[in-house]
């Protein structure tokens, strides 16, 4: 496989942002692609990084070293356009992999391309696209290079890099976190690209309303991507009027936006946001905020089965005997969930959530157990009592086992005198009806 060139960005950091030949971005490259800013003034939301005064501010503006970061946030909020704007005004070499693609190979080769770099007395800003998704050996083999300074590695992650980053990444990085632009912040990216004729949509005269730009801006969920794609799609398949005009109705943005945007990896990080989110909802009787939470799970892909278990863990947990019904609920909604699947399972996964979020509520079963559990714990070698033992073999009864057992049903008073208890637990009291 040859190898790929240095991917300098800039020439000269103080120049106007013009593109060199080998970074130039191709006409036919996607809108989003086309109009990822170029210089720090171009760039659209993370004020709290990037306002006057802040740490990317000052690092971009030249005040120290850049030092390794991770940049964890959601997809289309910019990590590869700040990685890119950082290592321009480092006036670095910029060198970007892609976890998915790249494994110890590539990374081998990008460092000892830093090296020569670094000999000719210029620095190199590596930067790995998703790095949650390199293992723990190729993240290992990143160690040695930004420790001994060949490499300034600025790693992109969607994932909470506490559970996705090896610590040794970590503690030689700093932790930036990028917010989901607002819908405003995504207003203007998109009239950006409306009016821009050299990299946007100008030259083909579309026309938006400012309700159709809301619509893009609402269903970008935060995601500059998504609302660029959207636009490109939009315009490129409306056909323009007699004046070349191509006005863009709201029928139009629904096809190109196509089904709601609910995106999150279904075994990330979000997912298990999505689910707490749901059954903290349930606890507080919230059904309104329940059903939505529920919603975003089943439009966002997730196992129907994974909700209807968590529904039936609830049940127990934070219903319990308030309402026994409850676990019947959500044990028939379960059942019909893995009978007749999505999307007819909407209905009973939404009628067991709704029932759910209006039963009372107790914790007594939860708080029961683990009281129980606790004494457990520490009375472990606590032997069974010789009455409530089995006396299967002669020798077994002669030792005492069954010996004073007294049957309930032939002797009621048994229920209050018989003692069920080990002899140092005898009084403790797990389960209080009044709780329910």
């Amino acid at each position: 496989m040859p190898r790929r060139k240095t991917d300098r960005l800039f020439d000269e950091p103080d120049e106007a942002p013009a593109e060199s030949a080998a970074t130039a971005t191709a006409a036919d490259a996607p809108l989003a692609e086309r109009m990822r800013p170029r210089a720090l003034e171009e760039f659209v939301g993370q004020r709290h990084l990037i306002g006057e005064g802040r740490i990317l501010r000052r690092l971009i503006e030249g005040e120290g070293a850049l030092p390794s970061l991770i940049l964890w946030g959601a997809p289309g909020t910019g990590k590869t356009t700040l990685a890119r704007l950082l290592a321009r005004h480092s006036d670095a070499e910029f060198i970007p992999l892609s976890a998915v693609f790249s494994g110890v190979k590539d990374l081998r080769a990008a460092i000892a391309e830093a090296r020569e770099t670094k000999r000719a007395g210029r620095r190199t800003v590596l930067f790995v696209d998703e790095i949650h998704r390199f293992n723990k050996a190729q993240q290992d083999a990143l160690l040695p290079a930004v420790e001994e300074g060949t490499v300034t590695l600025i790693g992109a992650t969607t994932e909470n890099p506490s559970f996705e980053v090896i610590s040794a990444l970590l503690s030689r990085s700093r932790v930036l976190s990028l917010e989901p632009l607002t819908e405003a912040d995504i207003t203007a990216l998109i009239r950006r690209a409306l009016t821009d004729e050299a990299r946007g949509l100008a030259n083909l005269h579309p026309q938006v309303s400012d309700e159709v730009l809301a619509r893009f801006a609402r269903a970008a969920g935060g995601d500059a991507r998504v609302a660029l794609t959207g636009l490109e799609a939009a315009v490129e398949s409306t056909a323009p009027d007699e004046q070349g005009v191509r006005h863009i109705t709201d029928e139009t943005a629904v096809e190109a936006l196509g089904r709601a945007r609910y995106a999150y990896d279904k075994g990330g990080e979000e997912h298990y946001n999505l689910a707490s989110a749901l059954i903290k909802s349930l606890r507080n009787s919230d059904a309104n905020a329940a059903l939505y939470w529920l919603a975003r799970l089943i439009e966002g892909g997730a196992d129907p089965l994974f909700i209807a278990r968590r529904l039936c863990i609830l049940a127990s947990e934070d219903v319990g005997l308030a309402d026994p019904q409850a676990m019947v609920q959500a044990a028939a909604a379960a059942q019909i969930t893995a009978l007749i699947g999505l999307p007819e399972a909407l209905y009973p996964l939404s009628q067991a959530t709704i029932y759910l979020a209006r039963a009372p509520k107790s914790n007594s079963v939860k708080r029961a157990y683990f009281a129980a559990a606790e004494d457990a714990q520490e009375t472990a070698r606590e032997p069974v009592p010789l009455h409530l033992r089995n006396a299967v073999t002669p020798l077994m009864k002669r030792s005492g086992y069954g010996s004073g057992y007294r049957y309930v049903h032939d002797d009621p008073r048994a229920r209050d005198e018989m003692a069920c208890l080990p002899e140092q637990l005898r009084g403790h009291e797990y389960y209080k009806e009044k709780d329910d």
